[in-house]
């Protein structure tokens, strides 16, 4: 009697368990940056911070009981060609989200590779989360349903960056400066027309392409921008490229101010040290000092993980947007996340943020911060242990960064 009563219990524990572990869910996200070569530095912060940011919203539950994530990184090597070939290895993998931010002309090949499969293979659709490229084309004529670009656009860092210059009377003369390849050129442009609106006296006395992710000496380039009189300087490098610039200026005694997208990447803190301060400049999504940031946790416990800088908040703008998407729409199906993303807001480490849905650009505030001597309130977290970090000079609402789109998107059939 003993036996029987015991079997039937065993049976269905044992049932309850398949039961569980069969509607456990974990979603693979394909990280395809560099690893390897001179930007590899930042790529090796970044897949760490989408690996973080993973961990916790899988052990807090963000997308549910059941559902967890895992970061699946692929080398892009900074390469069309090899980010391609990554991405045809992640969806051999079964993998059906990608994300990818360093380098706006992968970005542009990744989305039309995308777009492409997700035509030819019904039912194996993938979605694409650009967290770092920015070029405004990829939300304008390139736009497709199915990249969501969480960062800010370079359009919209302009329109923010300008709007902050446009107030100081000291600025008369600009130097502009920018990797050659479409982001560059954006930047190049945007800083033109947007001074040419908001402050025509200011003259640009120079401007400069180069190689991305090629150039050792920037000496060369600082002797420009001194012969031309340059009092500032505008550029939208990133990495090395910035760095070993910033680096180059410092050694020459350039004394000029820096506006930059990307002073607060990798590599570039420690090439500045005291000669930055209050003279870099960096436009930004979010800054890990600003007063109304929830990040400081996240910053604190990834530090004393990695002994790294948490920077990339897109990285937790992306996990909690994909684990909102899986909640509303009862499914990790890459179709009903994509449309459920459309149009959804919620809250991040910088505020309220909202996934436009006419060209799927986020919507949220933008930041203007200095490189300023950490002194433990309005600059508690320095960065690469320079004893310096980023203080909030401006927050700029997320409808004056807001830029018209002329996206006209080609939506698959709601499911």
């Amino acid at each position: 009697m003993r036996k029987s009563r015991i079997a039937p219990l065993a049976f269905a524990l044992a049932s309850a368990f398949a039961v569980s572990a069969a509607s456990a869910e974990t979603v693979k996200i394909g990280w395809i940056d560099p690893l390897t070569g001179f930007m590899a530095p930042v790529g090796q912060n970044q897949v760490r911070s989408w690996q973080h940011i993973a961990e916790i919203a899988t052990r807090e539950k963000w997308a549910g009981d059941d559902i967890s994530f895992e970061i699946v990184p692929f080398d892009g090597k900074l390469s069309t060609q090899e980010s391609l070939t990554a991405l045809r290895s992640a969806i051999d993998q079964g993998i059906r989200y990608i994300v990818q931010g360093n380098g706006s002309s992968v970005a542009v090949a990744l989305a039309d590779a995308v777009d492409k499969h997700n035509a030819r293979n019904p039912g194996k659709e993938v979605v694409y989360l650009n967290y770092a490229a920015v070029d405004p084309v990829l939300t304008n004529e390139r736009c497709s349903f199915w990249h969501f670009r969480i960062d800010i656009n370079g359009d919209m860092k302009m329109e923010a960056l300008t709007s902050y210059m446009a107030e100081d009377q000291s600025i008369k003369k600009v130097y502009l400066i920018n990797q050659d390849y479409s982001f560059g050129h954006a930047v190049e442009k945007a800083a033109e027309d947007y001074l040419a609106r908001k402050r025509p006296d200011i003259e640009i006395v120079g401007k400069d392409f180069h190689p991305l992710a090629k150039v050792r000496d920037f000496s060369p380039y600082i002797s420009k921008m001194r012969a031309a009189g340059a009092d500032t300087v505008i550029t939208g490098n990133w990495g090395s490229d910035l760095a070993l610039m910033i680096r180059a200026a410092k050694d020459a005694g350039l004394d000029a101010k820096f506006y930059t997208y990307y002073a607060g990447t990798t590599g570039v803190p420690t090439a500045m040290g005291d000669s930055g301060a209050d003279r870099v400049h960096v436009v930004a999504n979010w800054i890990a000092n600003d007063p109304n940031s929830t990040g400081d946790e996240i910053v604190k416990s990834f530090a004393q993980k990695y002994d790294d800088d948490y920077y990339t908040a897109q990285t937790h703008a992306g996990i909690t947007m994909l684990s909102e998407a899986f909640k509303k729409a009862g499914s990790t199906d890459p179709v009903k996340v994509a449309f459920a993303m459309e149009g959804m807001r919620f809250t991040s480490l910088n505020g309220e943020l909202e996934m436009r849905a006419s060209d799927h650009q986020m919507q949220q505030p933008v930041y203007i911060g200095v490189w300023t001597k950490a002194d433990g309130s309005e600059v508690q977290f320095e960065q690469e242990k320079t004893g310096y970090g980023w203080k909030t000079i401006a927050q700029i609402d997320s409808y004056v960064a807001a830029q018209p789109t002329s996206c006209q998107m080609k939506r698959p059939a709601k499911p």
